[in-house]
């Protein structure tokens, strides 16, 4: 056997056949390419490769492909056998993209509420997850809408600290960097006036994982959360704020930090079932970190809710799910919620399955 071999073709310009090379100087505007020095073991190789090797025109018409014994020569092929070379036409590529059922359709974004709560978004500089996340139900949240002849209130999630996370979830569209810009220390300010006009009994902050930052944003979180509850005893008012937080990569000195900053509910997201988990999140997310922090949590407030969600139509299995849940049961969590996930673009996880309205009753 040949372990390593360096052999050169000579292709006449014109004809476009493989010719043995010679050693011979070739003659002024030869339509030969040059080749020198050649080893005897190369030499031997290339003369038997001239003689075995059928025309190139004979591969385009995918002659060698059929010649299957000596009965069966492969043809010479002549300038009519090139005229028309043989194409096969590529087998259909499954469609990845599942189409969405009927009973998913959200309301479109077009309400005077939906409008008046952009314009103060984009006057005070802040960052929704709503919009961020290309969220489908923007419409319906912000706009707020009736149900069995009750009117809902407008509401939005404000996403803190940036529109820019160190992460890169699969599932997620929200812009990443590994060195976002600096926080805004004027923010727990905007949010706190943004809210308090907006004249919300219940209000959702989120905000982006900061792993570039000391404390991963954690003392910034409690200071909005603390701001916000402030302006409203200030206007005689009240409100209960539900934080939405990342995982502070563990550091359950942070989770604490933010779980006494004065909230109502703690969230922290589970995402997934523990089998897609490494498929779903960024790497420094995890199944055991998630439960360690909603466990945490109500160890230090006692009087705090613990919420987490579970996306759905990933590839999980019924099994997978009530294990999920038995999980978050072990360690008193008192909400969970379910929601179907929609793939934000082409470059994102596809669904696997769109879950029924019968199986979410």
């Amino acid at each position: 056997m040949i372990r390593r071999a360096v052999a050169t073709l000579v292709f006449p310009r014109r004809s476009l056949g493989i010719r043995q090379a010679s050693s011979a100087a070739p003659a002024p505007n030869s339509d030969h390419v040059v080749v020198t020095n050649s080893k005897p073991r190369l030499e031997a190789l290339r003369s038997k490769l001239s003689e075995e090797t059928p025309d190139i025109h004979n591969f385009a018409m995918d002659v060698v492909g059929t010649h299957t014994s000596e009965e069966d020569p492969i043809p010479t092929s002549t300038t009519s056998d090139i005229t028309r070379p043989v194409r096969r036409k590529a087998p259909p590529r499954p469609a990845k993209i599942l189409p969405k059922p009927s009973w998913l359709k959200a309301q479109p974004a077009t309400s005077d509420n939906y409008l008046s709560l952009r314009n103060t978004v984009r006057e005070l500089g802040l960052a929704t997850v709503c919009e961020e996340a290309k969220c489908p139900n923007i419409g319906e949240c912000w706009g707020g809408s009736s149900e069995d002849g009750e009117e809902s209130a407008a509401t939005a999630t404000i996403m803190i600290m940036g529109d820019t996370c160190t992460r890169g979830c699969s599932f997620c569209a929200v812009k990443t960097s590994r060195k976002p810009g600096p926080l805004d220390p004027d923010e727990p300010e905007k949010v706190a006036e943004a809210i308090t006009k907006w004249g919300l009994d219940y209000v959702v902050l989120t905000s982006v994982d900061r792993d570039d930052l000391e404390d991963q944003g954690s003392s910034h979180f409690r200071e909005v959360v603390e701001k916000l509850k402030q302006k409203h005893k200030e206007a005689g008012k009240s409100i209960l704020v539900e934080a939405l937080t990342p995982d502070f990569r563990g550091d359950l000195s942070l989770v604490e930090k933010v779980a006494t900053s004065g909230l109502d509910v703690y969230a922290h997201n589970i995402e997934t079932v523990e089998r897609l988990q490494r498929r779903v999140r960024d790497h420094r997310a995890g199944y055991a970190q998630t439960l360690s922090v909603l466990e945490h949590v109500k160890k230090v407030n006692k009087v705090v809710l613990t919420k987490t969600s579970i996306m759905l139509g990933l590839g999980e299995t019924d099994d997978d799910i009530r294990q999920t849940l038995r999980d978050l049961r072990d360690i008193d969590v008192d909400v969970v919620t379910f929601g179907q996930y929609l793939q934000p673009s082409k470059r994102h996880l596809p669904v696997k399955e769109y879950v029924t309205p019968e199986k979410y009753a």
